[in-house]
């Protein structure tokens, strides 16, 4: 394409792009560029903060298939920094990938959205990523993120990984056996607990935004076929006290003995690493196990913990009680966590929702 071509021009050249001309105006995309973003398909995990603005961005520019996985609902104080949601969603008591798709049909009615409402793990998402040109990190946890790196490690997919917590942001472009993959950065996830959660230290919206926004325009780069304009780096930040880095990793996976990347030892994958649940029959409680080795800080849960409740603990264990919503929608659950991660998750049967509230108010 020409430098001096025209946004009319553009639009004549394939009418049904008219949309993206300003899109296409930049010359590293143009009308070659914007097919591809059309004839892309990705898998979103996760479509919560970080996932609403990832939908929202790559809605807009033209991703022809996309592929929402979320295991959650919506409740009022997503609102604040999740975008695709709004009163009337919580009211009509959606699910988030459902609501997702409903917005994302009023925005561009050409991109082909699939909301799937399940919790991710690893005995659906090889399915889920099947004929994927990207997975992208909405996520809130590394379990799931270390199982989206095994994924990708096993099918060649490339994927994006995100992270924001309160004024901080992390975000890396991981390609298989081209660039380190985030288990040579962080070889074993946090324990139980020591991981700040958005529910425990909170998060701010241009947090969020910033991270996302950048992990859309990697997305684009990589999916319009601008392999070479990829960011080699970890980008990193802090907003609040204005610290912008970009992190050196290349070498990351050439010096790391990466049990994933280097050895194929993909325990995420084949449910080795992953936590389990247990319904208890007759209690309305679901107990979820963590892996072998795992220890708990009740000290450190508890302080997190008392932004959102009045958390008790001894040598033991630790109980907090955790309402979510208002009104009408109100619920009430108990977690009763235990020195070897395990906890119990009182005020439901389901797994997911379980799940859903450990990794809300724990961590993992």
């Amino acid at each position: 394409m020409a430098l001096s071509q025209t946004a009319s021009e553009l639009e004549k050249a394939d009418p049904s792009l008219a949309r993206y001309n300003r899109q296409m105006l930049w010359e590293p995309i143009g009308i070659d560029g914007q097919r591809k973003l059309r004839d892309s398909r990705v898998l979103m995990v996760g479509c919560g903060a970080l996932g609403t603005v990832l939908a929202n961005t790559l809605a807009r520019a033209g991703i022809g298939h996309l592929t929402i996985v979320d295991r959650d609902f919506i409740e009022l104080n997503n609102l604040q920094r999740q975008v695709l949601f709004d009163e009337q969603d919580i009211a009509d008591q959606l699910p988030k990938a459902e609501a997702a798709k409903r917005k994302i049909a009023a925005i561009n009615s050409a991109v082909h959205v699939e909301a799937v409402v399940a919790d991710v793990n690893h005995t659906n998402i090889e399915q889920l990523a099947a004929g994927k040109h990207l997975l992208l990190d909405g996520t809130d946890n590394f379990e799931t993120r270390f199982l989206i790196n095994d994924t990708s490690i096993k099918t060649g997919i490339p994927w994006i990984y995100g992270a924001c917590i309160s004024a901080m942001g992390l975000g890396m472009v991981i390609r298989p056996g081209i660039t380190p993959c985030l288990r040579c950065i962080f070889e074993t996830s946090p324990p139980p607990g020591m991981n700040p959660t958005c529910d425990t230290a909170g998060v701010l919206g241009p947090t969020v935004n910033v991270v996302a926004s950048w992990q859309a325009m990697e997305a684009i780069k990589l999916l319009s076929g601008n392999i070479a304009a990829l960011s080699p780096f970890m980008f990193s930040f802090d907003m609040w006290d204005n610290r912008y880095q970009q992190l050196r990793v290349a070498k990351a996976r050439e010096l790391a003995d990466c049990p994933a990347c280097k050895h194929g030892e993909l325990e995420y994958l084949s449910g080795k690493f992953g936590g389990s649940t247990t319904t208890l029959c007759g209690r309305n409680a679901v107990q979820i196990s963590q892996p072998s080795g795992s220890r708990i800080d009740f000290e450190h849960v508890a302080k997190n913990l008392s932004a959102v409740g009045k958390p008790s603990f001894n040598k033991f264990m630790l109980k907090c009680p955790i309402v979510q919503g208002q009104g009408d929608n109100q619920k009430e659950y108990e977690i009763t966590l235990f020195s070897d991660g395990r906890a119990i998750i009182k005020g439901t049967n389901d797994a997911a929702t379980a799940k859903a509230i450990y990794a809300k108010y724990v961590g993992s």
